[in-house]
């Protein structure tokens, strides 16, 4: 499980060599904080599309900055071991805390997708649009949003059964 872990740069070596091989790469990002139904869906949605599928997991500082201060639940380094027991899921990419969107843009660069899988509705479609174009990627809606499953929700339930 933990050989699925990858920092950037063995990311950017195991991308070099799958595309050596010929493999498709899926490229999805996340934070991935309380694994629910709704990424299960995604994650394997997104394999469907055919070939390794990398996942960039979010830093716990970007998860902090994007979701609110008590926020994750679960450390980016648990939150990798959890992901690494998908069988859906080919690689995670655990990324440092990106302070600007050409950090993002550098990381997709190196990986090089053939596909950028995201869910419909997706708050930050049009920069992955603008990525997959850069690299000659397509951008692929797997899934619709689901508000009926989230992290927040799954923190509210707990809270008001407590």
């Amino acid at each position: 499980m933990v050989d699925k872990i990858l920092n950037i740069n063995k990311a950017t070596k195991v991308a070099e060599d799958l595309h050596k091989l010929g493999e498709q790469i899926i490229l999805v990002g996340g934070c991935f904080d309380i694994l629910h139904v709704g990424h299960i869906e995604f994650l394997s949605k997104a394999k469907e599309l055919g070939g390794q599928l990398l996942v960039i997991l979010e830093s716990d500082d970007s998860v902090r900055k994007l979701k609110g201060i008590s926020k994750p639940v679960i450390k980016q380094d648990d939150r990798a071991i959890l992901l690494s027991s998908l069988k859906m899921i080919d690689y995670i990419i655990k990324i440092p805390n990106f302070n600007n969107d050409n950090k993002y843009l550098m990381l997709v660069k190196k990986i090089k997708p053939d596909i950028i899988a995201i869910t419909k509705g997706d708050p930050v479609k049009n920069k992955k649009i603008k990525q997959a174009v850069i690299v000659n990627a397509k951008v692929v809606e797997v899934i619709k949003r689901k508000r009926s499953y989230s992290t927040k929700k799954i923190i509210e339930t707990i809270l008001t059964k407590a």
